[in-house]
């Protein structure tokens, strides 16, 4: 019996001992998210070091990760700690959770991997490990692509009397209308014999050009208007479908329609003198190769060749700015089914196109996001049918007719109406710049109910008129199409200030409409990315949208845009330097400093809100030969002697009424590279390039001076000082340039010409409307920015919503004194102020020391007509929440604070004072828990959720 229990006592103690030094795991550390280079699951990795990303729910306040261990290998069998055969990191001491950069073996092209991860917190005690991921590579390399080859269409054979349109700009109002048809529509098919059982099946496809593919009569994917453009010389995109489960035993048949997109773009802008004479690079061409592995452990490539059989089709006419035409008479029948019979087809003809790299596209694909049903619908001055669908978008109409055969129905897609309602303007979309009026044409065949939607063009529209049917139109028979890159929603705000709500909506609405694969200028005139545009808008739609990717791309197209440009003080000196637009043959000369400070701004903004320092040493040296190619502006008086302007400022036009430009364009240029000094110091701090840094250092202080020198003055018969311009002023107070001794008096002397000379408004274009609402929150004049916001008055935001507007429009025009709105009336340019929603009223922004939202602040600033705020902010560790109400001057927050980061409670010496966290003492709430104090009075907070009032002060 003794023996018994000593027998007992020894195994109880080995026990203990054994589950002493087991490691302790927690199931209260949940993951959320897990990423690879920012996508769950991707399947076409290119970079050779991906980056491995994850989001955390954990219990309890001040959670956070003190390690993390990955595992990758080539099946889930491997994937433990002992089989490991790609990459074991084991346990790494850090608190990185966000763009882990891989360090295992090299990765191979088409190769399916697996990873999983745990995690330690602050205590050193370890999760789960994560459920299993995947991610699958790309071709990597161009010789990847096999024997696949370009094919392009030998032989147009159009006959369709519609093949042609008029091409007429509004220079050429005393000439008559060219007939255009550009390169035509190609259709290609062919058909592939499977006799073995099939493992995998992988397409991949890249069209020079616009592409829609085709297996066994449906069509693949989802995508439209695929793939994003790019300077196709030495860029363009591939994309990869999963079509394993589509593929049957026997035969198969592919086909593929090919149009112009902007590759192929031959006919708009040719005569624009600041750009090529000819937009297209060549006839679209496309490549497409299947890989397919079979159970048996065999593989066969399918591919494009000259083997492949061409038509041209029903599309007879394409072209991205003036429309499709589509002539139902030319049908081609179930020429993507097996079977069918192209023994009139001919075969493809082989392309070489000049191309340098083709990558994998990662950047969400354009999609058919929303349609929308008929508003009004009304007879216009001409008899013809007019339908209003109630908000303008970028896309096309789909519609459902029944008419005789060869009617043609003619949709005319415009903005506006004319002030008096009566008809359509065109104004924009009427051809006057790029000669293409917005028309979608359709030809009847005459068989019963009829249905039909563009694939190659889109439009920006609100309105189309309808001519060719014989009765009224509604739901049934038309639909608005909105057509945009899929961008991902995942911020939000709301306020108790209804006109500020809409104001949010107008201007996601307007950045929605112009991301076709690009940041646009807008979805119709131009569609270009104007660089000066893409950086305006860029914050707020950070805030409101998962941009990684498409920023990442639209970096590589300012790159590849980049070409040899002399020196201004020194012609014998060459730098590398983007053209306004980016990218595409439409140049516009080479980039002025207000507009290429987007090369800089763009991978700062990205490091700003994701963390991710990738960006910014991939763009290292460009964006470095661009500082250095501004600095060769400098005059005498130590100021660059460039810059485009503050664009569209109140009824500013740049050959009637330029005056209306208040902010000298050399001004406004130099205080944006003022700021870009000071961010490529970092950049070059962030690049282990001490010489560059102390460069820009130097270059910065002596800008500093020479601009307050030069630019700050007095006001008449005031105590009051500015920079001449409210734009100016208000960029200078952003950046950081206004001396300490004279900020009270800037700040008074920005009040005074809004207020006294202004009488309560904005005299801004996009560079100072960015700012303006920003500033004078941040210096006590909360108050001033709601109303200059909200009066009804020209020209406010309120006054272009009363106005009917549904996006911004480009102008800030007098409307009701026009026959109809002329310019634009949809440029995000004029969204990029809507970042105050989130900055100043929900008050959160990113510490620029802890990019990414690591650290962030949280600083409500708002007028006393706002009761309420309710913001959620997108950051790489998750959400940040904060809805606060207001009442009596006590603000009371409720704020959400994501695993792995801590907020940074921004307050006065009498905030501090009065302030409570979860209904307690900030003494009390110190005493129970970890709480710093930064500045004296600011506190830091680590992730969990709390209550958080103090009696808010008015400065």
């Amino acid at each position: 019996m003794i023996k018994n229990q000593k027998l007992l006592s020894i195994i109880f103690l080995v026990f203990i001992c054994v589950s002493c030094n087991k490691p302790s795991t927690s199931s209260s550390i949940v993951f959320d998210k897990l990423l690879v280079n920012t996508q769950q699951n991707p399947s076409t990795i290119e970079s050779k070091q991906p980056l491995f990303s994850w989001t955390v729910d954990a219990e309890g306040n001040n959670k956070s990760q003190s390690a993390y261990h990955i595992l990758v290998a080539t099946s889930e069998e491997n994937l433990n700690e002992n089989d490991a055969n790609v990459w074991n990191s084991d346990k790494v001491i850090s608190d990185k959770s966000t763009f882990v950069k891989y360090q295992g073996k090299p990765l191979k092209a088409l190769q399916h991997y697996f990873w999983k991860v745990k995690i330690w917190d602050e205590k050193g005690t370890a999760s789960n490990w994560s459920a299993v991921q995947e991610f699958e590579m790309g071709l990597m390399d161009n010789k990847n692509w096999g024997d696949s080859k370009w094919i392009t269409l030998n032989k147009d054979t159009r006959t369709s009397a519609y093949q042609f349109r008029d091409y007429k700009t509004g220079k050429m109002k005393n000439q008559p209308a060219k007939k255009v048809n550009g390169f035509a529509a190609s259709y290609f098919r062919n058909e592939l014999k499977i006799d073995k059982k099939i493992e995998n099946a992988q397409v991949y496809i890249c069209g020079l050009g616009y592409y829609e593919l085709f297996l066994n009569g449906e069509k693949v994917g989802d995508h439209v208007l695929d793939p994003a453009p790019s300077n196709y010389n030495k860029q363009a995109y591939y994309v990869n479908y999963d079509i394993t489960s589509a593929l049957k035993s026997g035969k198969n048949a592919f086909g593929i329609i090919l149009g112009n997109g902007f590759y192929g773009q031959n006919i708009s802008w040719k005569r624009d003198p600041e750009s090529e004479k000819d937009m297209a690079y060549g006839p679209p061409t496309v490549k497409c190769l299947v890989k397919l592995q079979y159970t048996d452990g065999t593989s066969s490539d399918f591919y494009t060749d000259e083997q492949w059989k061409e038509a041209t089709g029903p599309i007879v006419f394409n072209n991205i700015y003036g429309g499709d035409t589509y002539d139902a008479n030319f049908e081609l029948g179930n020429w993507t089914s097996v079977g069918f019979n192209d023994t009139t087809w001919g075969n493809a003809k082989i392309a070489s196109p000049k191309l340098r790299t083709i990558s994998a596209q990662q950047m969400p694909a354009i999609k058919k996001l929303k349609e929308l049903s008929p508003t009004r619908v009304f007879k216009g001055t001409d008899g013809e049918w007019i339908v209003d669908f109630g908000q303008n978008i970028a896309g096309w109409v789909k519609i459902n007719v029944e008419e005789k055969k060869g009617q043609l129905i003619d949709i005319i897609t415009t903005e506006a109406l004319l002030t008096n309602g009566k008809d359509i303007f065109k104004g924009s979309t009427g051809g006057g710049a790029n000669g293409m009026t917005q028309v979608y044409k359709y030809i009847c065949k005459g068989n019963d109910l009829e249905s039909w939607e563009p694939k190659f063009s889109y439009h920006g529209f609100r309105y189309a008129k309808i001519k060719g049917i014989s009765r009224k139109p509604d739901a049934d028979m038309i639909k608005a199409v909105l057509v945009a890159t899929d961008i991902q929603e995942t911020g939000s705000f709301s306020s108790s200030d209804a006109l500020l709500n809409k104001m949010h909506d107008i201007s996601k609405w307007t950045i929605v409409d112009n991301v076709h694969g690009i940041p646009e200028d807008c979805p119709h005139r131009e569609k270009c990315g104007w660089l000066g545009d893409a950086h305006a808008f860029c914050e707020y739609a950070l805030y409101n949208y998962d941009m990684y990717d498409f920023y990442k791309k639209y970096m590589e197209d300012i790159k590849t845009q980049m070409r040899p440009t002399k020196g201004h003080n020194n012609p014998e000196l060459k730098f590398q330097v983007p053209t306004m637009i980016a990218p595409g043959k439409r140049t516009s000369t080479y980039a002025k400093i207000d507009w290429g400070v987007a090369t800089m701004y763009l991978p700062w903004y990205n490091y700003k809100f994701y963390g991710d320092d990738e960006i910014v040493k991939d763009y290292y040296e460009p964006m470095k030969g661009l500082t250095d190619f501004y600095l060769n502006f400098k005059g005498e008086n130590g100021i660059m002697q460039d810059g485009m302007g503050d664009w569209c400022p109140p009824l500013w036009d740049r050959r009637k009424n330029p005056s209306a430009m208040e902010c000298d364009p050399i001004i406004s240029a130099n205080a944006y590279f003022y700021d870009v000094l000071g961010i490529m110091e970092k950049f070059a701090k962030m690049n282990n390039d001490a010489v560059y840094e102390t460069k820009m250092k130097k270059e910065k202080e002596a800008l500093l001076k020479a601009f307050n020198q030069q630019f700050l003055v007095d006001i008449p018969n005031t105590k009051h000082k500015w920079y001449q311009s409210q734009t100016a002023t208000v960029q200078a107070l952003q950046f950081n340039m206004v001396p300490a001794s004279e900020i009270e008096t800037v700040v008074n002397g920005l009040v005074h010409n809004i207020v006294e000379v202004k009488g309560g408004h904005h005299s801004t274009g996009i560079h100072g409307n960015r700012y303006i609402y920003t500033v004078l929150s941040k210096y006590g004049k909360a108050d001033l920015a709601y109303q200059i916001l909200t009066t009804p008055d020209f020209p406010s935001q309120t006054y272009v919503m009363n106005s009917g507007f549904t996006t911004w429009p480009e102008r800030q025009f007098i409307w009701e004194e026009m026959e109809g709105p002329s310019n634009s009336l949809n440029h995000p340019m004029h969204s990029g102020f809507a970042a105050y929603f989130y900055e100043s009223l929900g008050g959160i922004q990113s510490s620029t020391e802890k990019a990414g939202f690591k650290q962030f602040i949280v600083n409500p600033e708002f007028s006393g007509q706002i009761s309420s705020t309710q913001v959620s902010v997108p950051t790489p560790f998750g959400s940040i929440k904060n809805n606060w109400t207001s009442e009596g001057g006590l603000l009371t927050m409720n704020l959400e604070v994501p695993f792995n980061t801590e907020a940074k409670i921004i307050l006065d010496k009498k905030e501090f004072e009065s302030l409570k966290i979860n209904d307690t003492s900030f003494d009390a709430f110190k005493d129970k828990n970890q709480i710093v104090i930064a500045d004296t009075t600011n506190i830091l907070l680590g992730s969990g959720t709390y209550k958080i009032k103090y009696q808010k002060s008015s400065k």
